[in-house]
């Protein structure tokens, strides 16, 4: 399958030339000695004039390799619980992103609960805003592109693992993405209390707490899963450090701090 841009011109520029300018603005110039050869990245998914300048600062920090396993959550339901889309191309404004199905390949050899599926991608924007990103440090990318439904812990903590194996058969460098938006439609003050019980299990390189959390305190976190299972999986390759980046929300671009969205990035390694 040749999945065309679900998003673009709506929440990015949909031609190369204005979207590498909006890159440009986004991203801070760091020296390469100052990356991070990172396991895994959280990222946010609006708008790019809401959350871009946010995930603009947490790919900045690290190393992109070619090859990168973008998680999401599936906002509109369709296809299986865990959509894994295992071969293809994503044509994207910046140029064609392969599939890479050897990796692909290995993942779903290890994991029982995740299925080979193209229907839930073609709608879902979460993981699409993460690629331009990307394509703007690796002109070599190739990425496996994995929605996630709601799930059980265990379930999340059993990929996370099967990824982690996947990775570890693979022999080559991988990054994970984590694409999520944090609190949702609740006042600044409110979004903020909510949101630092998260970010410190995030940070704690938790993802039972940050799993559990979410629920107990009713976070609207809409990619707790995806994060869930790459924390488990970064866990399980030995991240020892979790680093929040920045964290904002969406009030800082509309003005409007009665009903925000919170914006997270962070580095684990």
């Amino acid at each position: 399958m040749r999945r065309t841009p679900a998003v673009a011109n709506q929440f990015y520029p949909g031609d190369r030339s204005s979207l590498t300018s909006i890159l440009e603005n986004l991203i801070p110039s760091l020296p390469e000695q100052d990356k991070v050869q990172a396991l895994a990245v959280v990222s946010p998914h609006a708008g790019y004039v809401y959350s871009g300048a946010v995930a603009g600062e947490t790919f900045a920090r690290v190393r992109i390799p070619e090859n990168v396993i973008i998680l999401g959550p599936n906002h509109h339901g369709y296809g299986p619980t865990l959509a894994l889309m295992a071969d293809g191309i994503w044509d994207m404004p910046m140029g064609e992103v392969p599939i890479n199905h050897e990796l692909a390949d290995l993942i779903l050899k290890n994991s029982d609960l995740i299925q080979a599926d193209d229907l839930a991608h073609r709608p879902e924007h979460s993981l699409e805003v993460q690629v331009p990103f990307l394509q703007f440090f690796q002109k070599n990318l190739s990425i496996v592109p994995l929605v996630v439904s709601r799930i059980s812990y265990d379930d999340c903590l059993e990929v996370g693992r099967a990824i982690a194996a996947a990775i570890q058969a693979f022999h080559k460098p991988v990054l994970l993405v984590a694409s999520t938006d944090m609190t949702h439609f609740e006042s600044r003050n409110e979004a903020t209390i909510k949101d630092a019980f998260a970010l410190k299990q995030i940070e704690k390189l938790d993802p039972q707490g940050l799993y559990e959390t979410v629920l107990d305190q009713r976070i609207s976190m809409c990619g707790i899963m995806p994060t869930t299972i790459v924390l488990a999986a970064a866990i399980a390759l030995g991240a020892k450090k979790s680093e929040l980046v920045r964290y904002t929300d969406s009030g800082d671009t509309s003005g409007d701090t009665s009903q925000v969205v919170g914006y997270a990035g962070f580095v684990i390694s």
